[in-house]
This record gives structure tokens, C-alpha cells and sequence, in this order.
């Protein structure tokens, strides 16, 4: 059963707008699937049928004779030769929307499309199933914490430990749609990553180390960024940790929130923390296979949290098609004032903190009067997203969220 996708409009709208468009994101999060039902009449091409590789790779001259514009070229990142000849055709006659293109791995592919498309290709970033896209709810606004927002808000109701169900399972269409088993579709699902997109496509030879790196990060998801320490507990060098990070976040396993910093606030501390953008993947890796154990688990908060972040990425994502990196910070000094996501929005601060408890208070925002010690930046209304029903207000501008309003 096909799950209707957020960013189908999205993709509707930034077909007829450049020569080419083409959606990234982690393997198995639906790309192919939107882009066939959007792009009736593309004819599909994938490129992991050998046949047409060889061809792509050999002869990319020859490729887009025998297989004429309008086309759909599937896992494009196995052949970035054809970057110069897309270019081409866009060029010679200007049709929009010729080209439609898949890929799961940016690490061999941006530098390509940057070198030869630049101008010339839209690109958007897909991710997992959102809670909205599993619950029905066709609300399709990014997320912010203000009241304009939270009235246009009539969330599907849901369960609390249906939350960490999902949080456990993870978002991968497969998993969410047709009741996979957990364990066979995470264990294939590395194993894909790593022989398709990290053997072949990064070139990392030691696999296994590499996924002792994946469980390190894993392990890690909703802290400060200690690339050092991910490294020792791997046996690599921190150059290769770093490396293969870089990897990670191109195959959009993994998501860095850089911190606010500003010149003026000295004790504002540069160091990124680092989210798995799938928590069903993150789980798998750590070996946690039951949604109660996790949920009373150590890592139940970071995991709460690491929950929050990418549903509100996936929210601003499938509103516009971008991910918005510009627009998403946290906030943290050396004296240990913590805002878990700051979003900047036309020269305002909006804080967020997360918390996976039900009931909250005034020591949940303390951290929020940080902001205003900030000069030339207006604080913005705030909330904290827990496991609460409904809304309730903390201040006159801070509120309790429910995690069902994201």
C-alpha cells in the first residue's frame, strides 16, 4: 500500500521549473516510488541493471540517443559521466523537466551536478515516512513553535507508546507499510549501504570497521559531536572517523546541527552535535528490538529527541524541498545553557527544547533567557515538544507541545 507523500506537490511544482530535477536521500526512504507515480510519461531507466550501466559508463555519449529525453534515470550516482551530457541536451533545447533523476549517494554525485548542472537542476532532499504522512494527516506546513501555527494545528491523535513504537520500528516505507520483520530489513538494509554505496561508491575497504563506526555514531545520536572519541572506540584514525562521517551525512544517514555562535558571546561553545536522520536504523545498531526497552532505556531521551529533530527537518522539507540547514541551530555555552533547535527566521530566534516527559515547567526554559543577551536578534515565541496531549502555556510566549502537533 502506497503511503501518500508530502512532497508530491513539491515535485509537481519544481518538474516544469529547471531542465532536470533530481531527489536525493538515504536508500529505501521511497524516491524511486514518488517519482514513477508523479512521472508517468519518463521513461524509466535504472541504473542498477548492469546492462544500462555498462552502457552509462562506457558510452555515455550513446546513452541518451538510445533512451531519448523525457526520461527517468534511476540511482544516477553509480554514473555522474552523464552529468556533461544531461547539460547538453538542457542547454540545446531548453525543455523543462526532461530530466528526472534518483540518487542515494551524494558523496560521488554533488560534485558532478555542481561541475555541470549548476543553474540547470533542482534538487530535493526526501526523507522517511513523517508521523503526519503515517497518521493521514495531510497538514503540510513546516513546523514553528508560535500560536499562527499551533491554530492551524488539528493533529491526528495518538497513543503514547505508539509514539515509541514508531520511534523503535523507524520510517522507511517498507517498514512502516507492509509489516517487514524488523530485524531482516535493518540487517539487509546494511548490508546494501555497505556493499553498494560504501564499498563501491566512497571506496572503503574494511566494511566491518566501517559498521562498527555506524553503531559508534549511532550510539552517539542527539550529543555533541565527539569525533575523537567515535574514533578510539572504532580502532580508526580520527582523519578516517571524519571521513567516513562525511559519508554518512552524504548518504543522509546522518544530519549535523551546527551551534549558534555569535562574536559578541565568547562563551558559546562551536562544537556540532550529530542526529541519525532514521531512528529505527540507530536502534537496530545499538540493539535495541523492543520499543519498551527503549523507552526506559538509557538512551531514551537522546532517542526522544534525535525523534523530534528529524520530524521537524522532514516538516520544513516536504513543505518547500529543502533542508534547512540555514535555518536550524541549537544553542549551548560553556556554562551548560542548553536549547536543543533554534530556528532562524527573518532575523528571529524561535527555541525549542525537547523533552520526552509529559508534564513540564518553567525549569524546562530556563536556558531561554540566554537569547535575550544576544544583540541585533529578537527572541521569538518558544515551546517544549514532550509526550503531553495537548497544548499548554508556560509563559505568556512559551508553551507545552505535544509531540502529535509537529
Amino acid at each position: 500500500m502506497y503511503i501518500k507523500r508530502h512532497i508530491e506537490e513539491v515535485l509537481k511544482t519544481a518538474i516544469h521549473e529547471k531542465g532536470a530535477l533530481c531527489v536525493t536521500g538515504a536508500r529505501q526512504v521511497g524516491k524511486s516510488t514518488v517519482l514513477k507515480i508523479l512521472f508517468t510519461g519518463h521513461k524509466e531507466l535504472t541504473l542498477d541493471e548492469s546492462r544500462l550501466l555498462r552502457l552509462a559508463l562506457e558510452q555515455p555519449e550513446e546513452f541518451f540517443k538510445q533512451f531519448e529525453p523525457p526520461v527517468f534515470v534511476d540511482e544516477i550516482q553509480y554514473a555522474p559521466s552523464l552529468f556533461p551530457y544531461i547539460k547538453i541536451h538542457i542547454d540545446k533545447t531548453g525543455a523543462k523537466g526532461a530530466f528526472v533523476l534518483s540518487g542515494s549517494q551524494r558523496y560521488e554525485m554533488m560534485s558532478n551536478v555542481t561541475e555541470s548542472l549548476a543553474g540547470r537542476i533542482n534538487l530535493i532532499d526526501l526523507y522517511g515516512l513523517s508521523m503526519r504522512e503515517i497518521l493521514g494527516d495531510d497538514f503540510r506546513e513546516a513546523f514553528m513553535p508560535t500560536r499562527e501555527y499551533l491554530d492551524k494545528r488539528t493533529p491526528k491523535p495518538i497513543m503514547y507508546n505508539e509514539v515509541w513504537e514508531h520511534i523503535q520500528r523507524g520510517f522507511y516505507p517498507e517498514i512502516v507499510e507492509d509489516g517487514t520483520d524488523w530485524s531482516r530489513f535493518y540487517s539487509s538494509y546494511v548490508r546494501t549501504y555497505l556493499d553498494r554505496d560504501v564499498s563501491k561508491l566512497a571506496q572503503v575497504g574494511d566494511l566491518l570497521q566501517f559498521e562498527k563506526f555506524m553503531t559508534a555514531m549511532a550510539a552517539r545520536t542527539g550529543q555533541l559531536l565527539n569525533i575523537a572519541d567515535a574514533a578510539k572506540d572504532t580502532g580508526i584514525s580520527r582523519q578516517t572517523a571524519e571521513k567516513w562521517l562525511s559519508i554518512l551525512i552524504a548518504s543522509n544517514i546522518v544530519y549535523i546541527l551546527k551551534p549558534y555562535y555569535n562574536n559578541v558571546l565568547q562563551r558559546l561553545i562551536k562544537t556540532p552535535k550529530a542526529y541519525f536522520m532514521d531512528t529505527g536504523l540507530a536502534s537496530y545498531l545499538i540493539g535495541w528490538d523492543n520499543a519498551q526497552v527503549l523507552q526506559n532505556g538509557a538512551m531514551s531521551g537522546a532517542m526522544f529527541e534525535t525523534f523530534v529533530i528529524g520530524e521537524i527537518i522532514k516538516s520544513w522539507a516536504n513543505s518547500n524541498g529543502v533542508t534547512p540547514n540555514m535555518n536550524f541551530c541549537f544553542f549551548r555555552d560553556k556554562e551548560g545553557n542548553e536549547i536543543d533547535l533554534l530556528i532562524k527566521r527573518n532575523g528571529i530566534l524561535y527555541p525549542i527544547e525537547i523533552k520526552k516527559h509529559i508534564n513540564c515547567s518553567k525549569n524546562d526554559i530556563t536556558a531561554f533567557k540566554q537569547l535575550e543577551k544576544i544583540p541585533d536578534m529578537q527572541r521569538g515565541e518558544g515551546c517544549v515538544v514532550c509526550m503531553a496531549d495537548d497544548i499548554f502555556p508556560i509563559t505568556k510566549t512559551d508553551k507545552a507541545v505535544g509531540v502529535r502537533y509537529l
